[in-house]
């Protein structure tokens, strides 16, 4: 089993900047490809971006250049990371983090609540 725990959201005003963090512990070794997926009130929830174990990103097109994937690999914990930089009120929705083994099992964080407004 993998555990995931997301960081708080928040609320930031438009053109402002934050950093979500996901913490995945248990069965590490199976992940594959992590990546955090959101979903608005009243539409579908759709990929934000995502990591390969390979290091290979990719986004959606509504937030390239504005958000940034990372991970970093500790000895017993996999740390996900979303910077969001340059926020707009479209991006406000619940944000999950997420881990896809090889066998294409998905494990989900909690969600965290991220509003854009001023």
């Amino acid at each position: 089993q993998v555990q995931l725990v997301e960081s708080e959201g928040g609320l930031v005003q438009p053109g402002g900047s934050l950093r979500l963090s996901c913490a995945a512990s248990g069965n590490i070794f199976s992940i594959y490809t992590m990546g955090w997926y959101r979903q608005a009130p009243g539409k579908q929830r759709e990929v934000v971006a995502r990591i390969i174990s390979g290091g290979s990103t990719s986004y959606a097109d509504s937030v390239k250049g504005r958000f940034t994937i990372s991970r970093d690999d500790a000895k017993n914990t996999l740390y996900l990371y979303l910077q969001m930089n340059n926020l707009k009120p479209e991006d406000t929705a619940v944000y999950y983090c997420y881990a896809e083994r090889g066998d294409r099992y998905i494990h989900w964080g909690q969600g965290t609540q991220v509003t854009v407004s001023s």
